[in-house]
């Protein structure tokens, strides 16, 4: 499988191994960020300068402030006093607009970088995700990914278009307004600074149980994420079985544990908040009580003391801000960590660095043959969510170049494993055997050489979110509207495409609702036919249609096929009468093989299953 990325989207990171479902969440995940923010290094580099800006800007206000109350108004004249004010209200008039000016390029600059970045991890994680094999959602819910591109994303929207920005500025101010607090009265503010890290000590320990209820309170949002989606993607079966309050109750109680679980974790940081709001304005009042001791002593001056009192309500209200910021961080941080758990996972199914070319050497077909052949030898495999179970055990199975194998048996017996190895979906477990096309081990090739060569049309057809003409032209996305047409006119479908609303251009809604199940089964054949691929896996193609369809269906199938290598796994015995060879599984092996009259000749299984068929 191949994708592609932009110049500006970076690579997905390698999370270390410690990154797992057990592992505490700390401001040290957002450096999973890290490689997202690299190719913006200028942007953010601007964004620092305008917040160093904005922050100095603010800091000026309260040594203009003292002049104004010191200079402004000291002893004069009228007109002196009058003259002096207005220069002062100038200066301070001045220091506003660059504090306006700097702040809205901040906030512009930040909130471009909070939505490019989250864009980036998301394209990231939905361009991973694609590419993990069938295993992967063996163990994931749908649900769940989906709620880490959402919720999870919006966290790290929120820290990098606007916490993170925000607690650097108050960063910047608190230890500007602390360093000239210090400066003008040191033995004071170093008492106040000593009481301000003992409070500091306390409020990092209690930001461990708000990390971990944040990363709790997601886990839940996900779990009801994935509910939602699995329901609402049976509704008509909800709805046949009455089971609309069942579903309802069940996703009323995920809702409510995810409630109870972000109250516990608000009612944490809301205490965390209240003791350093608290804490660090009782410190700083005890600075402030002693700046007017100092004034009432003659030690400072009245425009001292405003400064003074401006700077303590920088400092305090920074302070405030970075204990709410540091909040959204620790919250930021599980969403990271588990958004980096999706990016670590790895596909045990993955193209060869350097991959074989697949009609290279081949010794059972020229290079210019439309055809290939299969083998699949000594197969054993077991599903990973199934160890104990071999779902085929030492199977081995040739197909000639051009030739039709029907496979047949009863459910469960491996039928569709056969699809999904040749597909490789899977692998063979290791050691294990080897699946082979013209020769060469499938694993040796690149995943979208082998899968371009393959066309499969499903027993439940699939049909995607937009027109007709998009559904089948996804078998060949470069296709004109006239190839298109060809292919639906080779599937029968063209006539009831044509009768939609729209015709080809007509939206068929989500999965296809607005379509007969035999129509969507006509429109996966005429993707397939639209592909043109030199293998073809038919898993049950005409099992949703009339008899009438089928009969249509069933002659552009033969048409199709022709020329072609075709596996067909069928439980209507009547559709592959006219196969090359049928292969009949029981529980993961061979157990007969041949033409259809051979196999009613032998009287073993498959004749059973045929005098079965036959008879009713």
């Amino acid at each position: 499988m191949t994708s592609t990325v932009s110049a500006n989207t970076p690579p997905a990171p390698a999370p270390a191994a410690a990154q797992d479902k057990t592992s505490k969440a700390s401001p040290r995940s957002l450096s999973g960020l890290l490689p997202f923010l690299k190719p913006y290094r200028g942007r953010i580099g601007l964004a620092l300068l305008f917040l160093v800006l904005a922050a100095g800007a603010t800091l000026l206000f309260p040594l203009a402030m003292r002049q104004l109350i010191d200079q402004g108004m000291a002893a004069g004249g009228h007109g002196e006093r009058l003259m002096a004010l207005r220069e002062h209200f100038v200066a301070l008039f001045a220091v506003a607009v660059a504090l306006g000016c700097f702040s809205a390029a901040r906030f512009y600059m930040v909130s471009w970088l909070g939505e490019r970045v989250t864009a980036d991890l998301r394209n990231a994680v939905y361009r991973h995700v694609l590419q993990q094999s069938p295993q992967f959602f063996e163990s994931t819910q749908t649900g769940e990914v989906l709620s880490r591109l959402t919720a999870d994303t919006t966290l790290v929207q929120t820290v990098v278009g606007s916490s993170l920005s925000m607690g650097l500025r108050n960063l910047v101010m608190g230890i500007g307004a602390l360093g000239v607090l210090i400066w003008t009265n040191p033995y004071v503010m170093l008492q106040v600074f000593g009481v301000l890290v003992l409070i500091v000590l306390p409020s990092v320990w209690f930001g461990r149980r708000v990390r971990r209820l944040s990363r709790a309170s997601q886990d839940r949002i996900a779990d009801s994420s994935a509910i939602a989606a699995e329901v609402l993607n049976a509704v008509p079966v909800v709805q046949s079985y009455t089971a609309e309050a069942r579903e309802a109750a069940r996703f009323d109680a995920s809702t409510d544990s995810a409630f109870r679980t972000a109250i516990r974790r608000t009612a944490a940081r809301s205490v965390l908040v209240g003791f350093i709001i608290i804490a660090t304005s009782a410190a700083l009042l005890w600075g402030l009580y002693q700046g007017t001791q100092a004034v009432m002593r003659g030690d400072i001056s009245a425009g001292q003391l405003g400064q003074t009192v401006v700077y303590v309500i920088i400092l305090a209200s920074a302070f405030a801000v970075l204990g709410e910021v540091y909040g959204d961080l620790l919250r930021a941080a599980g969403a990271t960590e588990r958004l980096m758990e999706l990016l670590g996972s790895h596909s045990p199914i993955t193209s060869p660095e350097n991959p074989a070319n697949i009609m290279q050497n081949s010794p059972v077909t020229p290079a210019n043959s439309a055809q290939s052949a299969i083998e699949f030898e000594a197969v054993e495999f077991h599903y990973p969510s199934r160890p104990g179970t071999a779902a085929l055990g030492n199977f081995k199975l040739q197909v000639a170049p051009g030739q039709t194998v029907a496979l047949v048996g009863a459910s469960g017996a491996g039928k569709t494993t056969v699809f999904q190895l040749l597909l490789r979906f899977y692998d063979p477990d290791a050691g294990q055997g080897s699946v082979r096309l013209n020769g060469q081990d499938i694993r040796t090739l690149a995943l979208a050489d082998l899968r371009t060569r393959i066309g499969i049309v499903p027993q439940d057809a699939v049909i995607f979110s937009s027109s007709a003409l998009e559904n089948i032209r996804y078998g060949k996305p470069d296709a004109s509207e006239a190839e298109v047409v060809a292919a639906a006119q080779a599937a029968f479908a063209d006539e009831f495409i044509r009768a939609l609303p729209e015709g080809y251009h007509t939206y068929l809604g989500e999965r296809g609702v607005r379509l007969s199940g035999g129509q969507r089964q006509r429109i996966a054949i005429a993707r397939a036919i639209l592909k043109n691929p030199p293998i073809l896996l038919l898993d049950e193609a005409t099992s949703a249609l009339d008899a009438e369809s089928e009969r249509m269906v069933q002659a552009a199938l033969e048409s199709a096929m022709a020329g072609r290598t075709t596996l067909v796994i069928a439980h209507r015995l009547a559709t592959v009468q006219k196969a090359d060879r049928i292969v009949v599984l029981e529980h993961g092996r061979i157990v007969e093989q041949g033409t259809h009259s051979a196999l009613v000749a032998q009287g073993g299984v498959y004749a059973q299953l045929a005098a079965l068929q036959f008879v009713a």
